[in-house]
């Protein structure tokens, strides 16, 4: 059998205790602030400080259970019989949960974490007789502990602050990036706009001297028509007038044609009401032969259960009236067999008589004959 061990005998323990940072968020700090202190050197020494940060945030048990989930990872740092690979090493996170009720205040740094502790003294932990007695001191300890424990929520208050502000830095960091790049885009559309701008004044210009050559040809133009007009005005004096009687006689037929259309249109909108109206009637009745049809298939389906209901009930008389026979016979055969019973009990109870009255001569013969034979004896 192997012997299990907690690890395997050519790694360090500080490499899975690296894989928690990726695996807990929350680690990261503890992992940045033992990277930071100062004097270690070994990966032992970081994993020592990293546990007793670990206990003092009432988190061992936490980030343990992260890494022993993944069973995977922890392939590439223990061997497969190693205690973290079985199933006791998941035992063992669950009874690390009792140390989360221990208030650990735990001294890392100037403490040599690289060499081995031999022993661990804990006579300054232990109370005596003394000890007990010294209220002063208890009361120093008090409110030692009261500083301690304002401490420690003034310092989850300032993380919580420093949490805050980050993201609120990370948020304007990105909206910066964000503006700087629409600022680019913006100068960048500037400059062409300011291009196009200059691009059109130069075309302006062009169509500028365009159009003043043009109207000095159409001016020119302009008089020679309006020569021409004041000569072939007269002529359309006399075609306006021709056409102003022809606009009159339009507008008198256009007259008739609306007087004709408002007719039509009357009519049209009667029609219209009458259509509903038949529409009405039509959808009323429809509705009436839907209910009617409905009450017949109604009808149809209680006939049809009717129906069947008589078929059903002459089937249970036939049967019954079948049973009724049957019993009939079986209570003829059970009175001929009570029949033949007390006629059976008849013949034994004559016979029972008799053997009873030849017992009983049988008896008195024999108490007789012993009545004799002691009376000779006695004699």
């Amino acid at each position: 059998m192997v012997r299990k061990s907690f690890l395997s005998y050519n790694k360090t323990i500080w490499g899975p205790l690296e894989l928690v940072e990726k695996l807990y968020p929350e680690a990261e700090e503890i992992g940045a602030s033992v990277r930071d202190l100062p004097g270690l050197k070994t990966p032992l020494g970081r994993a020592r400080a990293w546990l007793r940060l670990a206990l003092m945030q009432k988190k061992m048990a936490d980030y343990l259970r992260c890494l022993i989930i993944q069973r995977d990872l922890l392939s590439e740092f223990y061997e497969y019989h190693a205690l973290m690979m079985e199933e006791e090493g998941a035992v063992i996170v669950g009874l690390l949960v009792g140390l989360n009720v221990i208030d650990a205040n735990l001294c890392v740094k100037g403490e040599d974490l690289d060499s081995q502790v031999g022993v661990i003294d804990f006579s300054m932990y232990l109370k005596n007789e003394e000890d007990i007695g010294n209220k002063e001191r208890n009361v120093q300890i008090a409110a030692i502990l009261d500083q301690k424990n304002y401490v420690e929520e003034l310092n989850r208050q300032l993380n919580s602050t420093v949490s805050s502000l980050h993201s609120r830095v990370d948020s304007l960091e990105k909206s910066n990036t964000k503006l700087i790049e629409e600022l680019a885009i913006a100068k960048n559309n500037i400059i062409k706009l300011q291009e196009e701008n200059h691009q059109l004044r130069s075309e302006n210009k062009l169509i500028l001297m365009k159009t003043q050559q043009h109207l000095e040809v159409t001016k020119v133009d302009v008089e020679t028509e309006l020569q021409t007009y004041k000569h072939s005005r007269q002529g359309l004096d006399e075609m306006y007038n021709e056409a102003r009687r022809q606009l009159r006689d339009e507008s008198q037929l256009r007259q008739d044609v609306e007087n004709e259309l408002a007719v039509q249109v009357s009519m049209k909108h009667e029609i219209e009401l009458a259509m509903k109206l038949l529409e009405k009637d039509i959808h009323e009745k429809q509705d009436t032969l839907i209910g009617l049809r409905q009450q017949l298939e109604e009808v149809k389906a209680i006939n049809i259960e009717m129906y069947q209901k008589l078929q059903g009930s002459e089937d249970g008389l036939k049967e019954k009236n079948e049973i009724i026979a049957l019993l009939e016979e079986k209570t003829s055969k059970i009175t001929a067999a009570m029949r033949q019973l007390e006629q059976s009990d008849n013949d034994l109870l004559t016979q029972t008589r008799t053997i009873a009255m030849s017992l009983v001569k049988c008896a008195s013969s024999d108490t007789q004959d012993q009545y004799k034979l002691v009376k000779d004896i006695s004699f």
